[in-house]
């Protein structure tokens, strides 16, 4: 979902774990000039203090996870051909996830008019190396392009045929341009609210069609591939409270008998929120109702900030310096909070899927969200070598 952050995501979260959510960095070490810890472009040893195996003895993650699920990472085609993203996606991946290039926004030019150049990029990568494509995301309120939105409102009636028509024209073409390449999509994105007196996100669709807008979605992209996947896909669907009008909005899909075959669980979460039983709890929601779970967008932040930091960018911890007391005991958490979901993940066989929004620490949105400093929330260090939290991962005998 990253590209565009949605701020109230990482907020929300931290404020529901914020009985959990204590300084895990410790003495974290402050930074060092203004920036903080090592700049994106630096290799920071992956270790703690504790000594790693070879990294040439490292497992492809695909198949470690062959007989569970797909694995992969989020990326865009500018940096799939650069190091150490193009070896760690050949080695690792059989699913890939476009960061942002397959949204309407880029995509949607104007009503009709397209923009395929980077998503077929990626596509092409892909499919020459093998690996299956996850589509992200035709329906998000933050990357809807206006001219979805323009017409003349004061016939209510005619405004909403207009748009509903380039909603369902749109979806159709895409989703048509893709058939046979990609085998699931995001349908919707982040539609459901983060307040508990509201089931459905406030967004400009929903304000001009209800919940209609996303049956529209779901059934015009049923019909343009048949044979693919469709998701909704959420963040902070460990959280109760937020799962639970989740839950409501698919039933309804499901009594509308509205094709969604799965829920995806983002799952951008911190070393010391949620743990395996609110995770565990997500997926069991959906299976219930009989669907397909995927992991969509899973990284771990170092840093375990109060909520203040997301709302409003005060209290955030400062920048771990590589080496330090803090990194070393927050790499330690992140391995054992990377050990302790993917344990829950592979016990659930509804889980067919598991993504990290990133390929290795050199690139990660949470460099600068919620504030700019140096985060290290992947499997790989800014270098590509395993870190701690792969080795935890693929090695149950790995000690962090």
């Amino acid at each position: 979902m990253k590209g565009l952050a949605s701020s109230s995501r990482r907020t929300v979260l931290f404020t529901v774990g914020a009985s959990a959510l204590v300084a895990a960095c410790g003495g974290g070490g402050s930074s060092s000039g203004g920036g903080g810890g090592t700049s994106s472009g630096s290799s920071s040893s992956s270790s703690s203090s504790v000594t790693l195996p070879d990294p040439a003895t490292a497992p492809a993650l695909k198949t470690v996870f062959a007989s569970k699920f797909k694995i992969g990472f989020a990326v865009d085609p500018a940096i799939t051909g650069q190091s150490p993203t193009n070896a760690l996606l050949l080695k690792h991946a059989n699913t890939l996830t476009a960061e942002s290039v397959m949204k309407a926004n880029p995509i949607g030019v104007s009503a009709g008019v397209y923009d395929f150049t980077q998503a077929d990029a990626l596509i092409a990568f892909a499919q020459a190396n093998g690996i299956s494509v996850r589509g992200h995301a035709l329906v998000w309120h933050q990357t809807s392009p206006s001219w979805f939105f323009d017409g003349d409102r004061t016939d209510m009636t005619a405004y909403k045929a207009l748009v509903r028509g380039r909603l369902e024209t749109y979806v159709t073409d895409v989703v048509t341009h893709f058939k046979g390449k990609v085998y699931c999509w995001d349908v919707v994105n982040e539609v459901t609210s983060d307040t508990a007196g509201a089931t459905y996100r406030d967004s400009e669709w929903y304000r001009i069609f209800g919940s209609d807008f996303i049956d529209y979605a779901f059934r015009a992209a049923r019909a343009a591939d048949p044979g693919a996947q469709l998701f909704i896909n959420e963040y902070l669907t460990e959280e109760a409270g937020k799962r639970g009008r989740l839950m409501t909005i698919v039933q309804g899909l499901l009594d509308r008998g509205v094709p969604v075959d799965g829920v995806g669980h983002q799952l951008h979460i911190s070393i010391s929120y949620p743990g395996a039983a609110e995770v565990e709890a997500a997926l069991a929601a959906v299976e219930a109702k009989g669907l397909i779970n995927h992991v969509t967008e899973m990284d771990v932040s170092v840093y375990a900030d109060p909520g203040t930091c997301d709302a409003s960018a005060t209290g955030c911890l400062p920048a771990v310096t590589v080496g330090s007391t803090g990194y070393n005991a927050a790499l330690r958490s992140q391995a054992l909070k990377y050990r302790e979901l993917f344990a829950v993940f592979a016990a659930h066989t509804s889980v067919k899927s598991v993504t990290l929004w990133g390929v290795a620490d050199n690139h990660t949105w949470l460099d600068t969200f919620p504030v700019t400093r140096k985060n290290y929330p992947l499997l790989f260090d800014t270098a590509g070598n395993p870190k701690s939290a792969f080795w935890a991962v693929v090695d149950p005998a790995f000690v962090p």
